[in-house]
């Protein structure tokens, strides 16, 4: 059929349906066919790749009559109907309204998002709202000439697809794996793919741990309107009863989270045991931001019990920020609580509640040029403790004037100039070691000479080499203030010319210094890229400052090396070490990745020398290990490990595997935790869930199909 002849039959159906509809919907309907046939004065034939178009709704056949009179289409298949949500109903023959929203077709199938197929003897389209089914087959799973029982479905006399509501009503359902009944329900509504929240329950789990035996998980999700959701989940087995909970609500200007559980078990008996974590972000005016988090426990075992999660300290905290070009305000009030066996006993003694502010205000002076930073700052905490030292308060108050210049000398030299003024106001107590008022000013200025180098190689990869010189010189007027907040000192390459290595205000880095380092970086997009770099500091005395763990003791540090490798995008390493002059190493952390087409590794090393200063009596020396194996297109497997090189120890272990396809997920994971203290006690805990897909756009949505041979 020529183009001219396929437009000339548009345009006699849509004459036809003009006299039979409403004016404004005559507009929208169109019709193309191989042959066109007018039949008396109220009949139309359409023969031959027959495509009709009405509001959005698509319909292709082989053939179609329509009479004028009934206003019915009588539609010969393979029929294909698309709605515009993106149904697609497949039927062999079909009868139907003109508008193409009302009407019989036998021997359908719907596919809902192209996931979920419902296959029908009979399907009835009512008001282009409701299609109702009979005798109806549901699955997610691929069905094969030599496969032609799914791995599951569901059974139903009658569905009920609301395409409004978006909501499948099943009646009369029967679940099935490999046609095998296991389950009945007289009733039963389920979201359709498209739904990604909705009223109902979720994948339950089967859970067996050491602790509480074997427990089943059946979590129940409430929509409470577009903004805010409740998920309740009953957690029940002989030796426990647990509910958790999770609510959430967005709003216009923020948004809040809350989740907890609260349990009767047999680990303490006659005790009610919960916990309750929020926390919540909100956009104030005037580009203000407002955030909180809180935290409680009714004992410090349970988190650990039941897995929740791993802290070890519970922070409950409100913050007030403010970020723009010049400008930065923070504001913070909140209180901690330890978890830690070893800090249970001198939990008094630990920081109880503290307040901090901090407004930095960036300034472009045009007399000097650079950049200043001038800054207001503030911190108070208070412990329970009235013992003297063990219990001391403090609270401080500073201002200070940072000055930054930079300058590009001949033969691409880079001079920079760096100067701090500080003064910071003490108020102690319960510490006679120090006075209860008093006032310290520090000063520091440093002078860097920077010279990148780089090159093009023949093979498109490019090196970049620079060494830096830098010589400090900090001072500080007044006594020394108790340290607080600086008493765990990392020594990389991101603080190797910065004028103080301690993280904190409190403790002040003094006398003069000189700061040398060299970094050398390739990158080559195919092939290997790297960037190595190393440096060291060499003072005129030894203040005594630093511990040794932190690799800054002494006249000369130890040497920092540190670097990132990656090999396109399979090899990925990096680390870092402090050696010392007689090579005996400080620290080193260090990890690699390694990914394949089905194994993926992953490992961390981490050794910490001990050290009294830092309240380390041991060393740390750890080893991490993540893999995961991919068997085929369906099976996968993990395998996640801890282990204490120091104690000699395993202190966790995971295996997991799964099963995905186009229609199943069916995890299994074995975990063990090693840690044993006077509260923790080891635990093993076996989950087991299964996961049809197909409904509310599952996790196994859009997963890996089974193929079918032949």
């Amino acid at each position: 059929m020529t183009g001219l002849a396929r437009i000339c039959a548009a345009l006699a159906l849509g004459l036809v349906m003009f006299v039979a509809t409403k004016p404004a919907q005559a507009q929208m309907a169109s019709l193309v066919a191989d042959r066109i046939q007018v039949i008396g004065n109220s009949g139309l034939l359409a023969e031959g790749n027959v495509v009709a178009i009405f509001n959005n709704v698509r319909l292709s056949a082989t053939r179609i009559t329509y009479d004028q009179v009934s206003g019915v289409l009588n539609i010969t298949g393979p029929i294909t109907l698309r709605n515009e949500d993106g149904t697609i109903i497949l039927a062999d023959t079909a009868q139907l309204s003109s508008d193409l929203r009302n009407g019989l077709m036998q021997s359908a199938r719907v596919v809902l998002d192209q996931q979920l197929q419902i296959a029908a003897a009979e399907i009835n389209r009512v008001n282009g709202r409701y299609t109702q089914m009979s005798k109806v087959v549901a699955s997610s799973c691929q069905v094969c000439t030599d496969r032609p029982v799914p791995l599951w479905a569901i059974r139903a006399s009658r569905v009920i697809h609301d395409q409004e509501e978006r909501q499948l009503y099943f009646h009369n359902a029967q679940l099935r794996f490999m046609d095998i009944p296991v389950f009945y329900l007289p009733r039963l509504r389920l979201p359709d793919p498209t739904v990604t929240r909705a009223t109902g329950f979720l994948v339950p789990r089967i859970r067996s741990n050491s602790n509480f035996g074997t427990a089943l998980y059946l979590p129940y999700f409430i929509t409470l309107g577009d903004h805010a959701d409740l998920l309740i989940a009953p957690f029940i087995s002989t030796q426990t009863a647990t509910l958790e909970a999770r609510f959430r609500q967005a709003f216009t200007s923020g948004e809040i989270i809350f989740e907890g559980a609260v349990t009767q078990d047999q680990i303490l008996p006659g005790s009610t045991r919960f916990y309750l974590f929020g926390e919540g972000d909100f956009e104030l005016p005037r580009d203000f931001k407002l955030s909180f988090s809180l935290q409680q426990i009714s004992d410090i075992a349970y988190l650990s019990d039941y897995g929740f999660n791993s802290h070890d300290r519970l922070r409950n905290e409100v913050a007030v920020t403010r970020t723009r070009r010049n400008q930065y305000i923070y504001a913070e009030l909140g209180s901690w609580e330890t978890l830690r066996d070893s800090e249970i006993a001198i939990a008094d003694q630990l920081p109880l509640a503290q307040s901090d502010f901090l407004i930095e205000q960036r300034i472009h002076p045009g007399l000097v040029g650079g950049e200043a930073l001038l800054r207001f700052s503030g911190h108070a905490h208070v412990r329970q403790s009235d013992l003297d030292v063990l219990g001391r308060d403090l609270a401080r108050t500073g201002v200070g004037l940072n000055w930054q210049r930079d300058w590009v000398l001949g033969s691409g030299l880079i001079a920079s100039a760096e100067t701090d003024l500080a003064a910071d106001y003490y108020q102690i107590n319960q510490d006679t070691g120090f006075a209860t008022e008093q006032i310290r000013a520090t000063q520091a200025v440093a002078l860097n000479l920077a010279w990148p180098m780089s090159r093009q190689l023949a093979n498109g990869a490019s090196d970049v080499i620079e060494p830096v010189v830098g010589l400090v010189w900090s001072g500080q007027t007044g006594p020394d203030a108790p340290n607080e907040d600086s008493a765990m000192v990392e020594f990389d390459m991101a603080n190797l010319f910065d004028l103080s290595r301690f993280p904190g205000a409190d403790a002040v880095e003094t006398g003069l210094r000189a700061n040398i380092g060299l970094s050398w970086t390739r990158v080559n997009p195919e092939g290997l890229s790297f960037t190595l770099a190393g440096g060291k500091v060499v003072r005129l005395a030894d203040a005594g400052e630093f511990s040794a763990a932190s690799g800054l003791d002494g006249f000369s540090s130890d040497w920092l090396i540190g670097g990132q490798v990656q090999l396109g995008e399979r090899i990925f390493a990096q680390g870092r070490a402090l050696i010392a002059d007689d090579f005996s190493v400080t620290k080193t952390e260090s990890q690699a990745t390694w990914r394949g087409d089905k194994l993926s590794l992953a490992g961390g090393h981490v050794w910490v020398m001990a050290d009294a200063a830092e309240d380390r009596p041991d060393p740390i020396h750890e080893l991490t290990l993540d893999t995961s194996y991919q068997f085929n297109s369906s099976w996968a497997g993990s395998f996640n490990s801890h282990y204490d090189m120091e104690g000699g120890t395993a202190t966790k272990a995971t295996l997991g595997l799964e099963y995905r396809n186009e229609c199943i997920v069916v995890d299994l994971s074995l975990s063990r935790n090693f840690t044993s203290s006077g509260i923790v006690t080891p635990t093993t805990d076996i989950g087991f869930g299964v996961e049809l897909t197909g409904f509310g756009g599952g996790s196994g949505a859009g997963g890996r199909s089974r193929q079918c041979s032949g």
